[in-house]
Formats: C-alpha cells, structure tokens, sequence
C-alpha cells in the first residue's frame, strides 16, 4: 500500500472538511489530494528521481509528501538550517531532484546539479492548476521507498535513513484510528519538517480526520495565540519549547497581562530530548486539562515507540511512593505493535532493571539506510540508546550508548548525575559527560547553567551533592559554569559540544 491512501481515505470521507490550517489560509481535505494528484504530474514530468523541500512548514510539505508517494519518488525534506557546504553535499546526493523552496540558495549553491528548483509559492500554485488527465494516472502502488531522511551527522558524514510505505503504514494503521477526530479537533504542528515527528504528525492526523494548524517558526507568544485562535486540541511539542511556553505564561501573568484561554487542549505529546522534571510539573499545573504524553521514538522506528500517557503522569504526579514518581522520568511502555529488548556490548538480552542498549523491532521499525541496513538476522535494530525497563515493563533512558561514561571500567550513566545535579535550588540546568582521565581512562565532566537570581554553586559544594548521592566515582573531576547549554531545534542536547568545552 502506498501513505497517499492515507490523504485519499480522508477525503472521500469528508472532502470538505478543513485539513490544514497554515498562515491563516484553509485548505480542505479535497482541496489537498487534488493538490497531491497535481504534483504527481509536475515530479513525473520533472524526471526527478527525488522530491526535496528546503523550507518551513508550510501546505507545500503537505502536498509534496502526498504528491511524492503518488509518483513513487522519495520525499526527501532537508534542514534548512545547515551550512551552505552541508547542504549542497547531500542536494549532490539525491539529484536530479525536484527542489521545493529557497530558489536562490538552492541555485546558488546547487545550481549544476542538475535539479528541477521551484519556490513554494511557485510549487503549490502549480499543483493547484494541474489536473492530470484520468487515461494518464498511474500511481505508484507503494512497494518502495516513502522517505528518505538525512542523520545529523554529528561524527560522521550524514547517513540516509529510509523509511518503506510499509513501516509508516505499520505504524498509522496500528496506532490511529481512522476518522477518529471529531471535526473541531485541531493539531498544532511546530516541528520542522524534516524531522520524523513531523512527517508522523501529519500521517496521523490526516488519517484520523483531525486538522492540522502550522506554526512554520517557533515562539511561545506565537504558539499561545494559535492555541486561543484556532481552540486547539491537540499539540507536540520539545522539551526547550514547552519550557520557554510556560516561562511566557509566567511572565504574562507576572506583568498582569489578559489571560490566554488554553482550555481547548486536551492532549500535549512531547518528545525529541530529556525533559527536566520541574519543567513537566509546571506544565502540568499550567495545562490542568490536558493530558500529557511522553513519546519516544526514532526516525529509524518510524516515529513513536514508547508511551508514557496521560494516566501515568497523574498518578505519579500524585504519589508518594519514589517508585511511581520517578516514572515521570521514563519513557512509560512500548507500544503495543513493537518488541523492546535490552541488550548487553555483546549482545545478551539483560534482566530487568538492569541497563544496556535499547533495541526494537516491529513492522515500523525501518532500521535501514540507504548506505546498508543495521537490522541483525532476526529483525532487531540497535537503536544506540542505553536505557533499562523496570519490573513493571517501564521504560527508562540513560542517554546514547556512546554518551555512557566509562571509569576504570565502570559504566556510568550521564543522566543519574544529572538528576542529582539538577536537585539543587541554583542549578536551571546541567550535562555530564566524559573527560579524558590519565588515570582512569574517563572520568566525570559537568557543566553547569545556573538559575536566573542565584550565585554559582562552589565546586566543593557541587561535588559533595553528588559524592551524598551517588558513589564517590561519580563525582566530578572538572566543573564548568555556561550561560546555556547547547541544543539543536529539536531539544537535544549536543553532548559533543558540552565535551569540547570542558576539554579545553
């Protein structure tokens, strides 16, 4: 099956409802698959062996995606972010391309590769106007490719992760219900478009009927008003981002502003990073009526793996019982249509409670790059995440695999230190990683972001909080005090460049 049923199922079933929402105009279900079936005309004639969008959130993803799928391209979204050198390497890998979006730079940068570049304006109006003739429709019926994404790249030349129509169908059709929505429900979509969460967030709620509201860049005072204007229901949000809402809802309220109605959201999903335990307690007592959902996932996964829903927040919120508290820390339970094993370096299935890599399998799980495929002979993917499931099937997240801090042979997890740290009044935020250590190969490195109106901890002082905690080998051999702490858009902390600092 091809991920345009999903678009086509919807609008058969209600072609004048409205799906998408972006920059104030409204496009209804019907509106978008003739759109789609437009821009399968325009790639099948381009000759395009790849669909590309440089650019933000806009209608444009939405019918390139769907209009891809169509012609059995892949839809291969790019971070637009990158630097000029970055991007023009992988534009050298996917042309002859049809390129939708920044006009200038692409042809700037890329222009002798030989791609088809069109604006987004230019793009969408085409799709639009374009009606393929019904004797000259042969769509693609979905046995290959649906997505192609691009790694960071952090260590490493960017790999090219692909996702088949049948791990994203595996996933929608095993986790979402069609036509679930009711017509008033609306999802606000502010990741960006090159990320596995947002291409799912479009999946799903198309599938279940539910409209789609685009915020193209991210701002609290901007996400707040769509949540008032367009009475959302339905929002995913990163770690750094809900921080900074609930840090302008404070404000707002500080300064005697008029109150913003967020009484319409129901659901508040967040993912992509570690989110610190006293921002997820703000939120939940700024958001009483939402439910909030932990989601974990990988753009090798499809997207979503483990949940920790709505139920588990409130009653760990509610206990008194440090067990139950502290799952408001896990990733909650895989889901249903997925298999989670935790693995040894090699390669033993480990006992519960006790930590080592995540690995995963199931019919979302891709596991596959263009390059090769990291699936093992019986279909598991190692997904590079050192973690542990307790004895009630939770589960919890050290850190990456390779983040893991080795001392004299101990392994350490960053994240147990971080925890501590992060318990004290002065300290916003905290990252611990290795350092190199002639003595014992690694030792423990933090830095330290201190809170707005607080002085700096002493390193004494910081050292003697972990040493009550923890064992004495994790206590911290250097310390160093940051403005901030480095995150890509997604919430992640960049660890290596935690590691650079300290290093020098």
């Amino acid at each position: 099956m091809n991920i345009a049923l999903l678009l086509e199922m919807a609008a058969e079933a209600a072609p004048d409802r409205v799906g998408l929402v972006c920059d104030g105009k409204r496009w209804t279900y019907g509106d978008l698959l003739a759109a789609a079936r437009g821009a399968f005309s325009i790639i099948q004639n381009s000759g395009a062996e790849y669909v590309a969008l440089l650019d933000e959130s806009s209608e444009a993803a939405v019918i390139a995606v769907f209009g891809a799928a169509l012609a059995g391209v892949p839809y291969c979204p790019l971070n637009y972010r990158l630097p000029d050198a970055d991007l023009a390497a992988l534009l050298g890998r996917i042309a002859p391309a049809l390129v939708i979006g920044d006009e200038e730079r692409v042809t700037r940068i890329a222009g002798g590769q030989g791609h088809t570049i069109l604006s987004r304006e230019e793009f969408t109006l085409k799709a639009q106007e374009t009606v393929p003739a019904d004797d000259a429709r042969e769509y693609d019926p979905g046995e290959g490719v649906a997505i192609q994404l691009f790694t960071s790249g952090t260590t490493a030349a960017p790999k090219a992760a692909i996702l088949r129509h049948s791990n994203l169908l595996g996933y929608i059709l095993g986790t979402v219900e069609f036509a679930s929505a009711d017509e008033a429900d609306a999802a606000l979509v502010v990741v960006p478009p090159y990320h596995i969460a947002g291409i799912s967030a479009l999946l799903s709620s198309i599938y279940a009927q539910r409209k789609i509201v685009m915020l193209p860049a991210f701002s609290p005072e901007g996400w707040l008003g769509l949540v008032e204007a367009e009475a959302i229901t339905n929002a995913f949000v990163v770690p750094t981002m809900l921080a900074r809402i609930v840090d302008a809802m404070d404000k707002k309220a500080a300064d005697g502003g008029a109150v913003v109605r967020t009484a319409s959201l129901r659901a508040i999903a967040y993912g992509g990073g570690k989110m610190p335990l006293e921002v997820i307690h703000k939120a939940l007592e700024r958001f009483p009526a939402a439910g909030f959902t932990n989601a974990y996932g990988l753009t090798e996964t499809s997207s979503t793996i483990a949940l920790l829903g709505p139920d588990d927040h409130r009653e760990a919120l509610a206990s008194e019982d440090p067990k139950v508290r502290a799952r408001l820390t896990s990733l909650g339970k895989p889901i249903p249509t997925v298999e989670i094993e935790i693995r040894s370096e090699s390669g033993e299935v480990l006992p519960l409670g006790e930590a080592g890599e995540i690995y995963v399998r199931g019919e979302q799980v891709s596991g596959e790059y263009k390059e090769k495929s990291a699936l093992d002979a019986e279909g598991w993917f190692p997904t590079r995440d050192a973690g542990y499931m307790d004895e009630d099937g939770y589960l919890f997240l050290s850190g990456r695999a390779d983040d893991v801090i080795v001392r004299g042979g101990e392994n350490m997890s960053p994240g147990e230190i971080e925890d501590v740290l992060l318990t004290h009044p002065a300290i916003a935020d905290a990252c611990a990683c290795a350092i190199p250590s002639v003595e014992w190969g690694e030792a423990v490195g933090i830095a330290i972001v201190t809170r707005d109106g607080f002085e700096a901890p002493a390193e004494t002082e910081l050292k003697d909080l972990v040493r009550s905690r923890l064992r004495s080998s994790r206590v911290p051999e250097k310390v160093a005090f940051l403005a901030e702490l480095p995150y890509n858009e997604m919430g992640k902390l960049l660890r290596r460049k935690v590691k650079e600092v300290l290093a020098g």
